[in-house]
């Protein structure tokens, strides 16, 4: 039965949405990668000196929730119906027909589980620390070696009253439901802030929800990082894409959607103040760990490096060793997802500028509209236009102040014109020390 609100096109692209929206529930690729807790007690009974027992066996230990083939199937159809009702050329249909690809991909990510094709497979959704920006540019691993020499010369303790672990999870949890209230002001779009004893990470974020991890302290910078990150950003989008009436799967991002979904994190997280340098310090860690894991390094070396050469603990150690051969095993290659943070936040930042440069700053606001590629954005812009797409509900105020954000830009794209080094030959008497 057509909505009485939608026209018949628009009806039909509801429909397809809709069936895309149906169709991804079940691929959760997190859920079908874990290691699970037994794996770090047997490598740290061992001295963390054997590499973690994992091999394509024990992922057939985690079973999937949908027959591999018949999900494939499933978008095929779906893509024949794009073509057919909508067309291949239109906007609406190119990004409906990226969106099933890149579900076609992940469901061969999960086939390829234990595999050598899985890296291969998650360098075609998220990329490689490896990848230019342009042709003769910076990779992606120059950045966490600059990154990195400037995080060393920064005074080891730099904490203040905003890093001191002094509110409980219960604490966390009650500070951090008042403002995502203040923030996601519609009644509809209550945001539950919980509580949870089954989640690795200190916190996670679902479509409208927010878990926090029962036994971690937490510092006023963590309730706010979490605010900006997790609220704002993710949670953010997701009810701005599951309440656009036409395109629902805006609310459902496909997996290299990550990249801009990060990235808006990250960016964010700077310009509200929100970041510091060891969480700086943990992004540029992970580009480091799949450089090294792209260019041959097991498991025992990227743990050894981390624990030997940067000075970071055991535990730590395995987690981020542990996130990055997550799908692989110890020995034949990363999984790139945690690029995102920082390849997004790169993309974005010089999407941005360039739109200011160009007087397109108007259309920055569109990031927000759900989960989305950036190399959608032009489309999603002209579908704003055509009211195919609502424009987003929320939006971080410092979005959504154009003009503020224009002039931060402005002043960015000047300065980015400058030359460090000479400029530190000139300073050099007064940053003497």
């Amino acid at each position: 039965m057509l909505q009485p609100t939608l026209t018949p096109e628009q009806q039909i692209i509801y429909e397809l949405s809709e069936r895309i929206v149906a169709a991804q529930k079940p691929i959760q690729i997190l859920d079908a990668i874990k290691w699970t807790p037994g794996i770090k007690e047997a490598f740290f009974k061992a001295k963390c000196k054997a590499l973690p027992n994992v091999d394509e066996a024990y992922y057939q230990t985690l079973p999937l929730r949908f027959d591999l083939d018949q999900k494939t199937q499933e978008f095929h159809e779906i893509e024949r119906d794009i073509n057919r009702k909508l067309g291949q050329f239109s906007g609406i249909g190119s990004i409906m027909l990226r969106t099933c690809r890149e579900y076609r991909t992940a469901i061969q990510l999960l086939k390829a589980r234990g595999t050598k094709d899985f890296y291969e497979t998650s360098v075609d959704l998220y990329g490689s620390a490896s990848e230019a920006f342009y042709p003769g540019g910076p990779i992606l691993n120059d950045l966490s070696d600059l990154l990195s020499e400037t995080l060393g010369m920064l005074q080891a303790d730099m904490n203040s009253e905003k890093d001191e672990k002094k509110y409980t999870s219960t604490e966390a949890v009650e500070i951090l439901n008042e403002r995502l209230a203040q923030y996601f002001h519609h009644k509809e779009d209550q945001v539950a802030v919980l509580e949870s004893d089954n989640i690795i990470s200190d916190a996670a974020a679902g479509a409208r929800y927010i878990k926090m991890r029962q036994d971690v302290m937490f510092s006023e910078r963590d309730i706010q990082l979490l605010e900006v990150h997790e609220g704002w950003v993710h949670v953010g989008t997701s009810i701005n894409g599951s309440t656009q009436p036409i395109c629902t799967f805006l609310g459902k991002g496909a997996p290299s959607c990550t990249i801009t979904q990060e990235g808006l994190a990250v960016i964010t997280e700077i310009f509200t103040f929100s970041s510091y340098p060891s969480r700086v310090q943990r992004i540029t860690n992970r580009i480091k760990a799949i450089h090294m894991a792209e260019q041959g390094a097991d498991f025992l070396e990227v743990f050894n490096h981390f624990t030997q050469t940067m000075g970071v603990n055991e535990n730590d150690s395995y987690s981020l060793t542990a996130r990055i051969f997550r799908g692989s095993t110890p020995t034949i290659g990363p999984f790139t997802k945690d690029l995102s943070y920082a390849k997004g936040f790169l993309l974005i930042y010089n999407y941005i500028r360039l739109a200011v440069q160009m007087g397109l700053s108007h259309y920055v606001p569109t990031l927000f509209v759900g989960k989305l590629r950036l190399e959608d954005i032009q489309i999603l812009n002209h579908l704003v236009e055509e009211g195919i797409v609502t424009a987003p509900r929320y939006v971080p105020p410092q979005f959504k102040d154009l003009a503020a954000l224009s002039s931060w830009m402005c002043f960015s794209l000047f300065l980015n014109r400058v030359d460090l080094k000479k400029l530190a030959e000139n300073y050099k008497q007064i940053l003497h020390h």
